[in-house]
């Protein structure tokens, strides 16, 4: 079978071990640990497991934040993820642990209160295993992002209805829409981040609001457009402040002179100005790992290298298939880092035998793995050299390694090898520029090629010849390739 592209490309993860570190120190896991551990028999909680009013300079003071309004305000947020995430297990505040009402029965208390207690994910933060950590990490992941895609209430009063309850409608909020914003956010930066080349270092906010807003096809955006994209980065520079403390990405954020220059809302950068000011976004290591999880749980393709180390030699080849070269290379040192170098050998060479459309790439993909097995495997290689499809890449590994006595190919062979690898580089990069040099070279050094090419039995014949008429820097050339594939669809035909 040919190797499906993946959706994204793979992503090159830290081990469990070292991202649980980070998850453990990531600032608000960390205070929301601190908090459960604080919270003792007189720790009290509301309706909704917060913390009362009454103990939140008490939480702010043991976290060590200022003793203000902000500063409750951060304990309170740690309290609410310890709460979410489950290091403490609040009780319902109509029934006290004990059975009674709830009620301390202090005057000037905050009537029916309920009380916390360590939750059975706090002894695993300490003693469990990385899995355990980042499992905790992950659901605390998904209450931060629940936070920053919930709307701002700065008139609270206002969008209450007449059964008490917030008005959404009023709000103008739809909250599956602000998810799948932010979710597509976040899959942009991870696309961003994974592809090789692409993002060595953070993202400017405006690149990263315009690819959420502009059309792929438009050329100059419009005012509207614009207007969009400005209110895009807005909404993106408070949800980025809420994700970072969570540990799932570094962020500078829109500097606040600029709110002051041009209002509430800044426009997009121009050409010349310092695209720093208007915000800067990359994913964490702990962030790559995040948004994989939940892409995956999406049921998004989204590989990531040692994902096929344990499978065999063809789960290998067509997994690879379509990866970056660098990719390619990492996943199969991992695969071969499990094997014995011959037994390694054999199975890449019996994975690689095939007449299907995916054969010719996934010859091409053993042929590359086998240039990374030492020459203990060269047994395995000779044994396959009078092999027809594998006996030409089993002649070039021999001759890369220095072997003697390798015996040369028959012309059939020769032939066969350059339609192989002419439509493995077909499948896997289109067209480029750098296949020209290849047509050309093979023509080159072999006169009459296409008189002897279009006789070749395999299956990509007529289509290689077809390629190689479009491809050849020669008119004349050119000609006689396209005449050879008509030949060569006329004798399958036939």
């Amino acid at each position: 079978m040919s190797g499906e592209r993946p959706t994204l490309p793979p992503v090159r993860l830290h081990s469990d071990a070292e991202l649980a570190r980070e998850a453990l120190t990531s600032p608000l896991l960390a205070r929301a640990a601190r908090l459960a551990r604080w919270a003792g028999p007189a720790t009290r909680v509301g309706a909704g497991g917060e913390l009362v009013d009454e103990q939140l300079p008490e939480a702010a003071e043991h976290l060590g934040l200022a003793a203000d309004e902000d500063g409750a305000a951060e304990a309170s947020e740690a309290w609410r993820l310890a709460v979410d995430a489950g290091l403490v297990e609040v009780t319902d505040p109509g029934e006290g642990a004990d059975g009674s009402d709830g009620s301390d029965g202090s005057e000037g208390g905050s009537g029916a209160t309920g009380t916390a207690t360590a939750g059975e994910n706090l002894a695993l933060l300490t003693s469990g295993s990385p899995q355990d950590v980042l499992a905790i990490w992950l659901d605390a992941f998904d209450a931060v992002f629940a936070d920053a895609t919930a709307p701002v209430l700065d008139d609270l009063a206002g969008v209450i209805g007449e059964d008490g309850q917030i008005d959404f409608e009023a709000l103008e909020w739809d909250p599956e829409a602000e998810a799948e914003f932010l979710e597509g956010v976040l899959g942009n930066l991870y696309l961003l981040t994974v592809s090789e080349g692409v993002a060595d270092g953070p993202v400017p906010l405006p690149a990263l609001a315009a690819s959420m807003i502009v059309p792929d096809d438009m050329g100059e955006p419009t005012d509207d457009v614009l207007e969009q994209v400005s209110d895009a980065m807005m909404r993106l520079d408070d949800q980025f402040r809420v994700l970072e403390p969570i540990g799932l990405v570094t962020y500078q954020p829109v500097d606040e002179a600029l709110m002051a220059e041009e209002g509430t809302e800044p426009e997009p950068p121009a050409d010349d100005e310092d695209v720093s000011r208007y915000g800067m976004v990359a994913l964490t290591p702990l962030g790559l790992y995040g948004v994989r999880a939940r892409m995956l749980e999406a049921g998004v393709d989204a590989p990531a290298v040692g994902d096929l180390a344990e499978k065999g030699a063809e789960a290998l080849l067509d997994g690879i298939a379509y990866f970056p070269e660098a990719s390619a290379g990492a996943e199969t040192q991992l695969w071969l880092g499990r094997r014995e170098p011959v037994a390694a050998a054999r199975e890449l060479l019996a994975a690689a035998r095939g007449s299907d459309t995916g054969a010719p790439l996934r010859r091409l993909r053993s042929q590359q793995a086998l240039s990374l097995v030492g020459p203990e495997a060269e047994g395995a290689v000779r044994e396959v050299l009078d092999d027809a499809e594998l006996g030409g890449l089993a002649r070039v590994w021999l001759a890369e390694h220095g072997a003697s006595d390798v015996p040369p190919p028959p012309e059939e062979m020769v032939f066969w090898l350059a339609i192989d690898t002419i439509a493995a580089q077909l499948d896997v990069d289109g067209e480029p520029d750098e296949l020209q040099g290849l047509v050309a070279g093979l023509t080159g050094r072999h006169s009459g090629f296409f008189d002897a090419a279009w006789r070749v039995e395999h299956p990509a014949t007529a289509d290689v010849l077809e390629a190689m008429g479009r491809l050849h820097p020669d008119k004349k050339a050119a000609k006689e390739a396209r005449k050879a594939a008509f030949k060569a669809r006329s004798r399958r035909s036939g």
